[in-house]
């Protein structure tokens, strides 16, 4: 049997939720536990255009198995317009079959996000992005406020998952506190999948 591993899920276009999605993954690590980095292909209007199968840059695709085999779920995306990003949407909405199995009935997730404004929609983005969680019977896991960063941050982390502020420039450096609170929202996410992994066994 395979070790146990968290999925680290996210679309990233500029590189900002993609440098969140590393710092959680280290967080993941740091209790022990593998992070699974993952993302999704970008979607087109064109119905001719298709991504290679795998991508040129950057982690692979995540694949229906990579999901339905995890220990728990970090799922990070981009703002639009206050919601997740069409592509990681598109991956999400295929998921049927997991929901139908109960595959992720029970399994821990939390989810992050990044945004080019302070006010850029950030808190709805992590709420639209727990809605298919939920509908997986998931555990959703926030930020509590033990992390006392969520009282310092002049940027990015809420309650309801990590996040990033880029600014109009794109910039995908995280600040020291963006950096900690993703850490620690990996770190709470591996404790809470090796605690549900013992109490299965």
């Amino acid at each position: 049997m395979s070790q146990p591993y968290i999925l680290v899920l996210y679309y990233s276009r500029n590189g900002a939720t993609r440098a969140l999605a590393q710092q959680i993954a280290r967080g993941i690590e740091a209790q022990g536990m593998e992070a699974r980095l993952r993302t999704v292909p970008a979607v087109s209007t064109l119905c001719e255009a298709t991504e290679p199968e795998v991508p040129d840059t950057g982690d692979i695709y995540c694949t229906e198995s990579d999901l339905a085999q995890c220990a728990g779920l970090a799922l990070g995306s981009p703002t639009r317009f206050g919601n997740m990003a069409a592509p990681l949407k598109y991956f999400i909405d295929s998921t049927s079959s997991l929901w139908l199995s109960g595959a992720l009935i029970d399994k821990p997730a939390c989810v992050f996000s990044s945004s080019a404004s302070l006010h850029g929609g950030q808190e709805t983005t992590l709420l639209s992005m727990m809605l298919p969680l939920l509908h997986h019977g998931m555990v959703i896991a926030g930020l509590p406020y033990s992390a006392t960063e969520l009282l310092e941050t002049r940027n990015g982390g809420t309650p309801y998952g990590a996040t990033h502020v880029s600014g109009q420039g794109d910039n995908a450096v995280l600040d020291s506190h963006e950096k900690t609170l993703a850490l620690q929202q990996g770190r709470r996410l591996a404790q809470l999948a090796l605690k549900l992994q013992q109490e299965i066994r």
